[in-house]
């Protein structure tokens, strides 16, 4: 696999940017305010392949991107750390020409919405989460809800070990179908367009690199808890969020279980909502598109 698996043509424009020290692969269309989307794992830019027309057509700019370590974005060895990621979102906004977008992130990319939006709170004037708790609060759920949230999290707790992005690339990735279907909502599982989405993703992770990088800011998460940096990074996100934040999120998610989701208003002082979407999984963006478009222009318009 290489990285002309992910440029795939559409209604939409590809280009790379550079931020951060980093080149990045954005797909762009529309013009008006920015709305900047970040994929979770394992996806890549894809992930929003059916909200970047409808956004654009709505009066903005929906700007995907395929954040460090994925898809056709530069795959260094290094900066997967909270910090460098927040920096990476808020070099891509200067660099897309811009003083401050609306973000929408998905999975670990809702996570560093949240990230971005407590360490540069000028710069995001909105922000929508789905699928992804605050990290403080999840934080908190691994170490009092052992049977909830850190049974949900299995999976990921496999990525410490040494060596692991052999494994999920392993028999054409096929431990990237096994997280979807375990974590999607059966009704899309089984749906006429789940085969496509996960044959994507799975070519996607295979691209050289991808892998190991999409692993690395899980091996941070969990290795800064009993560092100094990681202590810092907890202190600073405790500053509670100025950035009115939608929260959406799937009843059926098994990798961030909805009481550990449900939490996280409590860091936010701006106007803030709570919406939990009836038979869907982790994955809301493609699980319910028309649902997510909905309440993103809600949002976004506001």
């Amino acid at each position: 696999m290489d990285e002309s698996q992910v440029l795939v043509d559409g209604p939409w424009t590809h280009r790379f940017v550079g931020a951060n020290g980093t080149r990045f692969h954005v797909v762009e269309a529309g013009a008006g305010p920015l709305v900047l989307f970040l994929h979770g794992f394992p996806e890549f830019w894809w992930a929003w392949h059916e909200l970047l027309p409808a956004v654009a057509d709505a009066g903005f700019r929906a700007v995907a991107v395929d954040m460090r370590g994925y898809g056709a974005s530069d795959k260094p060895p290094r900066g997967y750390d909270g910090y460098t990621m927040a920096a990476d979102i808020t070099g891509l906004i200067r660099a897309l020409g811009e003083r401050s977008a609306a973000i929408v992130g998905t999975g670990f990319g809702g996570m560093l919405g949240w990230t971005t939006a407590a360490f540069h709170p000028k710069m995001v004037r909105r922000l929508v989460v789905l699928g992804a708790a605050h990290p403080l609060r999840l934080r908190t759920a691994l170490f009092n809800d052992p049977r909830g949230q850190i049974a949900a999290a299995a999976p990921t707790l496999k990525f410490q070990l040494p060596r692991y992005e052999h494994v999920l690339t392993k028999d054409d990735a096929a431990l990237v179908g096994d997280f979807l279907r375990r974590c999607g909502g059966p009704d899309w599982v089984n749906g006429p367009a789940y085969p496509d989405y996960e044959r994507r993703c799975r070519e996607a992770m295979q691209i050289p690199q991808a892998a190991f990088c999409a692993l690395e800011a899980y091996r941070w998460a969990f290795r800064s808890v009993l560092r100094l940096h990681g202590y810092r990074f907890v202190k600073l996100l405790q500053q509670p969020l100025v950035t009115p934040t939608l929260q959406l999120h799937g009843a059926l998610d098994t990798a961030v279980m909805p009481r550990t989701a449900q939490g996280s208003g409590r860091y936010v002082i701006a106007q803030y909502e709570w919406r939990l979407l009836d038979g869907v999984g982790h994955f809301p963006h493609v699980e319910a598109p028309s649902s997510v478009l909905g309440e993103v222009l809600r949002w976004v318009k506001s």
